[in-house]
């Protein structure tokens, strides 16, 4: 049995969830001075590869699908539909450590009016400087606040509240290097280490639920919730509307929003529905919808 099957036994995931977490039954403040920004985000998921858009199944490079052969066309599209965000992944840049489709991002970003946020081998600040210039909103470091916490530290200061960190987790423990290695570092502890800076958001994303449709994981979402001040996105698993209806009460608890990809590829989301319930329910808490 995976650890994330035991997640459907309430009370003994959640309190598996915190031991790996390093909570211990312990509420744990991190990023104080964050105010809850009421406001819930669906993110279309556009990762790169080859100058493709694709979609990998728990970060596999051999489980490919790929979606669209014109990723500008892909961007255009969600727009159109009415995101008002794009989250994109060069995953070619993610296995190899550099950025690897920067051009295609470039073309992205200019032919659409929304804002866009990029993660996939940053790991330098002159390819956050670069991004950020194409007209970037936001960059993600995952690997990098691991590796090199210090280029994240310089980000946040040079660029406060444009910088997010991406946190990727297997079994509760911190993957990096395009998910390849897993390192023995829980969420929360990394979280704890990078409370003093000014991150615009934590993306969490369950590797196991990744690309396979099998439903976010709702638990282990609300516990980081619960042990950080930092805005959260979750991502990984989103299959249906049920699924983003799930995330709704976490809205309260400082969740920004949710990335979905495969969903709405393949249909069993559609993104109008997904973006109208929102605002259904952000109306009647009289809170902003995006």
């Amino acid at each position: 049995m995976q650890f994330t099957d035991t997640l459907k036994g309430a009370a003994i995931g959640e309190d598996l969830l915190r031991l790996v977490f390093g909570l211990r039954g312990k509420h744990v403040s991190i990023g104080a001075g964050y105010e809850v920004q009421k406001k819930m985000i669906i993110f279309p998921a556009i990762d790169l590869k080859d100058g493709l858009c694709v979609r990998l199944m728990q970060g596999d490079p051999e489980r490919v699908t790929v979606y669209g052969r014109d990723p500008v066309a892909v961007a255009r599209r969600w727009q159109e539909e009415g995101a008002r965000w794009l989250h994109v992944v060069d995953l070619d840049g993610a296995f190899s450590q550099t950025p690897k489709n920067r051009d295609v991002i470039a073309s992205m970003v200019n032919a659409v009016t929304i804002p866009v946020q990029v993660g996939g081998g940053i790991r330098r600040s002159a390819a956050i400087e670069d991004y950020l210039g194409l007209g970037v909103e936001r960059v993600i470091l995952g690997t990098a606040a691991l590796r090199d916490p210090q280029l994240l530290e310089e980000a946040c200061r040079q660029f406060p509240h444009r910088v997010a960190l991406g946190i990727d987790a297997r079994d509760g423990q911190v993957a990096i290097e395009g998910w390849k290695e897993t390192t023995g570092t829980d969420a929360v502890s990394l979280l704890r280490s990078f409370a003093h800076l000014e991150l615009a958001a934590v993306i969490y994303t369950d590797i196991h639920r990744d690309g396979m449709q099998s439903g976010v994981n709702v638990q282990a979402t609300r516990i980081l919730l619960e042990a950080t001040d930092f805005p959260v996105i979750a991502s990984g698993g989103v299959a249906t509307l049920e699924d983003v209806e799930a995330l709704l009460p976490l809205i309260p608890l400082g969740l920004l929003g949710v990335i979905t990809g495969r969903a709405i590829y393949n249909g069993t989301l559609v993104l109008g529905e997904a973006l109208a319930l929102v605002r259904e329910h952000l109306a009647k808490e009289r809170v902003s919808p995006e």
